[in-house]
């Protein structure tokens, strides 16, 4: 498969304006190349953000019926289409087949579906107080930012209830993932959405990021990505004052105390951390655990780490795949090393490829144990399969370590006393907080606190950032 990735604007497929450079798509599995994307500049930025122009004071006054119907004709073409979809995700990142399948390509369906159910109780327009009407309008021209980790989700998170909102967008999708970001505009082409309400072009972030984010014509900018990249969207959109939501890095910490079931923990813990590659923003990636049970979770998390299967990202089956680019790759050694020069105690895992992989960005899921707060194995997001095992003495000092991160995205908690975890949850200085194991559903927001970003995705709270409040006064 070899996938020529141009610029979609204005209802139309384009080449770039003017000179480009070409950007190579590696898929990670074999470092083949698997197509070519032309990288965008300031004209082909213009272009996209004044075809949502053009676009958006019509569409925003359509009737919330009319772009419901849209948005299920989106959900429809995701549902016949979603094989490809999965396979595109596999080939650009390396998903293993049942992972790229059943949890990556799902984000795409699972987020309309949970933006048309908020939709249908949402106060769109409500009295405010007795003599006035408090109506919610679409904000505008909104660029969407997102990254390589699970490109499809952060996409339709941001996608679906900005056109459902009656909002026009501009997609960047990253060019280290190029092909679902493609086959989404497909989608919305195919699913019949008027000329300019939907854009997509690729371009490096750091030199088409600024142009995006400073553009006059854009209301607002939904990114995910770094809390670095984060910090120069924000700065850059500062002198037109438009609202810039974004979901940012995590160093999410994972209480583990003694009254649980210690080896069923601590394997929930390992696999949860290296899962997806460990290429998460809210994974568990510091486990804190109570010392009288440290020495046994020590040993319990050596075996489950050494138990990750590594496995070719064309296959299918239970396992990791490789981290989706060799830079990435270059990151995470960098790491092991960190952590060896550190003094933390190599537990499994470590430098290079496993065994009998020679091509491809395979890493080796890697467990460090007598690690504390302060190494910077502890404290930098390192995005890969790496987890870092902490010992604490009481409940205070695992909330102060736990709290002791400038990010704040997610928290988790191994605990039999469920009355003590929702204490000590409450006390977390995190968006979101799993107890024992409980996932999160679509409906829940996704953000976090601190250098983890601002804002909240999905389902309602998702809607909320695309929209305007309006106060119409009127005596009668």
């Amino acid at each position: 498969m070899s996938t020529h990735c141009n610029f979609y604007i204005d209802g139309q497929w384009v080449e770039p304006a003017g000179a480009h450079t070409v950007h190579a798509a590696i898929s990670p599995g074999d470092e083949s190349v698997v197509g070519q994307v032309m990288m965008g500049g300031r004209e082909d930025v213009n272009r996209a953000v004044m075809a949502a122009r053009r676009s958006f004071d019509s569409f925003s006054q359509t009737t919330l019926a009319h772009r419901t119907a849209l948005l299920e004709k989106l959900q429809t073409v995701f549902e016949r289409r979603y094989e490809e979809m999965a396979r595109a995700i596999s080939l650009e990142m390396g998903a293993p087949w049942d992972w790229a399948y059943d949890q990556q390509a799902e984000c795409g369906p699972g987020h309309i579906k949970a933006t048309l159910a908020a939709a249908k109780d949402y106060p769109w327009e409500t009295r405010s107080g007795a003599n006035a009407d408090l109506v919610c309008e679409a904000i505008g021209v909104c660029v969407l930012i997102t990254p390589w980790n699970w490109p499809l989700n952060q996409i339709v998170s941001k996608l679906a209830p900005a056109l459902l909102a009656g909002c026009t967008v501009v997609l960047k999708p990253s060019e280290y993932a190029p092909l679902s970001g493609k086959l989404v505009a497909e989608f919305v082409h195919e699913a019949g959405y008027p000329a300019g309400v939907f854009n997509l072009l690729y371009g490096d972030g750091p030199h088409i990021g600024p142009m995006l984010s400073s553009h006059p014509e854009v209301d607002f900018i939904s990114f995910t990505g770094s809390t670095a990249a984060g910090i120069s969207v924000a700065k850059h959109a500062a002198d037109t004052v438009k609202r810039v939501v974004q979901e940012l890095g995590g160093k999410s910490p994972n209480i583990l105390f003694a009254d649980s079931k210690v080896d069923k923990a601590v394997r929930f813990s390992v696999n949860k951390c290296m899962s997806n590659t460990g290429q998460s923003c809210n994974a568990p990636t510091r486990l804190l655990v109570e010392r009288s049970v440290y020495a046994e979770a020590l040993q319990h998390a050596a075996e489950a780490g050494a138990k990750v299967p590594v496995i070719h990202s064309a296959d299918k089956g239970k396992g990791i795949g490789p981290l989706a680019s060799k830079r990435q790759w270059e990151t995470v050694q960098r790491y092991i090393q960190i952590g060896i020069d550190e003094g933390a105690t190599l537990l499994c895992g470590g430098l290079g490829r496993p065994e009998g992989m020679d091509k491809g960005y395979y890493a080796r899921p890697t467990v460090f144990g007598d690690v504390n707060n302060q190494m910077r194995i502890a404290r930098e997001e390192i995005f890969g399969p790496v987890l870092v095992i902490i010992p604490f003495d009481t409940e205070e000092e695992a909330i102060a370590i736990a709290n002791d991160t400038p990010y704040g995205l997610a928290a988790y908690i191994q605990c039999a006393d469920v009355p003590r975890a929702k204490r000590v949850a409450r006390r977390l200085r995190a968006g979101m907080v799993s107890i024992n194991g409980q996932g999160q559903d679509y409906c829940s927001p996704f953000g976090g606190y601190k250098q983890s970003g601002n804002g909240r995705e999905w389902g309602r709270f998702g809607l909320q950032d695309y929209l305007e409040y309006k106060v119409i006064n009127c005596a009668s």
